[in-house]
């Protein structure tokens, strides 16, 4: 109940939300120079990489191409236009990360203040993503990426714990981090499994739908995903710690706490859940005017 209780008042389908666009803004520009750049120095696909990863084929495929190659006639060279507005993107995903772990540990929002802890963080990420491709190229040919999915575990856990450390600006501690990059690692790990199944199909619908422009949908739609277990991994990270700290303190709560605090949970599902209902009542009353 904690768990629910902490993942609404972070508002974690929002946060969500907001991670998977700020990393969608962040991606395919980062995709596209990153091929334009190193192109002319070693055979560096990006959408031929994803394609390989999630296994797609036909339509789906030949959209991820068509979106992450740059145009014949684009050069190595990088306006510094470019360069701007990918290091802006690459921030403002930087910052999202940031708030979800301000939110969650109740932190003072520090925003550009913690500009040059971002910016380590970005760099790691970077890292990360080769390490994380690494494994996936090495172990990922067989049992469907089970193998891959268990190697990325430990690794995605120490990035995810010391993530928590410096976008926090080190205010919080690495070891009250762990359980959230534990729990993260872990559900991840079963998302990559998943999504190496469904993402083949939901790119081919997508595309067949919408064009190549269903793949952007695609992978808005595999990128929320991934936030949310992210997001949800952070609230119960952060309660599995609140708990360990009350049971080495021998405290335990009242049965009047724990009706207090079902109480207070089913009564802001029903609040959310009213308003949804207000809500498509008056798109449907406004639909039926028009």
């Amino acid at each position: 109940m904690r768990v629910v209780n902490r993942f609404q008042r972070i508002l974690g389908f929002d946060r969500s939300m907001a991670l998977a666009s700020s990393a969608l803004t962040a991606l395919i520009p980062l995709a596209i120079l990153g091929s334009a750049v190193l192109g002319d120095f070693v055979h560096y696909d990006s959408g031929g990489r994803i394609i390989k990863r999630y296994r797609l084929t036909g339509a789906g495929a030949e959209a991820v191409d068509s979106l992450f190659s740059p145009a014949e006639s684009t050069s190595a060279s990088v306006g510094t236009f470019g360069v701007v507005f990918l290091l802006i993107s690459l921030l403002s995903f930087a910052r999202a990360a940031q708030r979800l772990f301000e939110q969650t540990w109740e932190l003072k929002p520090l925003s550009v203040r913690n500009t040059r802890n971002d910016l380590w963080w970005i760099l790691t990420l970077g890292g990360y993503t080769v390490v994380i491709g690494w494994l996936a190229a090495v172990l990922g040919g067989s049992g469907r990426g089970l193998l891959a999915a268990a190697g990325e575990a430990p690794v995605t856990a120490v990035f995810l714990v010391w993530s928590g450390w410096i976008l926090s600006a080190k205010r919080i501690m690495w070891p009250d981090l762990i359980p959230f990059g534990v729990t993260a690692a872990v559900l991840t790990a079963i998302y990559a499994v998943g999504a190496g199944l469904y993402l083949p199909r939901l790119f081919n619908a997508s595309v067949s739908r919408y064009g190549v422009v269903g793949a952007v949908f695609a992978m808005i739609s595999a990128l929320f995903a991934a936030m949310l277990v992210l997001v949800a991994s952070a609230a119960l990270g952060r309660e599995v710690r609140d708990e360990l700290g009350r049971i080495r303190q021998g405290r335990r709560p009242s049965d009047h706490e724990v009706r207090r605090q079902w109480d207070s949970v089913v009564e802001q599902t029903r609040a959310r859940w009213r308003a949804a209902r207000e809500q498509v009542s008056r798109h449907r009353t406004n639909g039926a005017d028009r």
